[in-house]
């Protein structure tokens, strides 16, 4: 029995100082895993954007490039002159694009075979985008664009001119929406969720479809292009770790 009680003594010991720092530590180990549970979350804003891209190409044909060039020059000048008067600055003009092709005519022989091409003329593109800080005249920008020689098709685009605002308010929402997901999980199962581990989130704004540009002048009893602005809406999804609190 002498030799007995001091084993048992020792043992009794070192069980108590193991509960102890249980007790303190539940994940005292560094290879003890967590305990966590892993949620998605969505959030959107919405608002009518404030900031409008229009584009528009001047397109031009003649026998000779010089003949293509020179009326694709005189078109984008009248262009340009006319969108300054609509109150677009200079730094809101960018060429977007510019090109001169030759035109081919492919014609064949009796017999049905090719013949060899025929240099017909030369095509000059030039491609203009316009931002419009006052979307409310995009309608305008549109009409006197085509009106004053603009003949092939753009495209509009909708923005917005700071979004910051708006991305946080569809990050919030999509935090909540994670959170309100991990505590139903976490009441399901009975436990109760501890501090955020890890986020990750995603913003981006929804694309829309483009609005096709008109492709010919505006009638006497059109003269603007109306154009509906509707809301842009920027999409946030976020990723969280709750621990599941001990």
């Amino acid at each position: 029995m002498t030799v007995i009680r001091p084993l048992l003594l020792a043992f009794a010991l070192t069980g108590s100082t193991c509960l102890a720092a249980q007790a303190q530590s539940p994940f005292s180990s560094p290879d003890a895993p967590v305990r966590s549970v892993t949620v998605t979350g969505h959030g959107e804003a919405s608002a009518r954007p404030d900031l409008a891209y229009a584009d528009f190409t001047v397109l031009r044909t003649g026998k000779t490039a010089r003949e293509a060039l020179d009326a694709a020059n005189t078109g984008m000048a009248a262009v340009l002159e006319g969108m300054k008067a609509e109150g677009i600055e200079d730094r809101d003009l960018r060429t977007a694009g510019f090109s001169i092709n030759p035109q081919y005519r492919y014609d064949q022989n009796q017999d049905g075979t090719q013949k060899p091409p025929e240099l017909v003329g030369y095509e000059v593109r030039n491609s203009l985008t316009v931002r419009v800080r006052t979307v409310d005249k995009i309608g305008a920008i549109l009409d006197k664009a085509v009106s004053l020689g603009a003949n092939e098709g753009g495209s509009i685009r909708f923005d917005f001119t700071d979004p910051e605002d708006l991305r946080g308010e569809a990050r919030r929402s999509a935090v909540a929406d994670a959170k309100a997901a991990a505590e139903i999980l976490a009441e399901a199962a009975g436990v109760q969720l501890g501090r955020v581990l890890d986020i990750t989130t995603n913003v981006e704004q929804e694309p829309l479809p483009p609005v096709p540009m008109l492709r010919m002048a505006q009638s006497a009893a059109a003269p603007e292009v109306p154009v509906a602005l509707g809301e842009n809406t920027i999409d946030a999804r976020v990723r969280i770790i709750f621990e599941i609190a001990p």
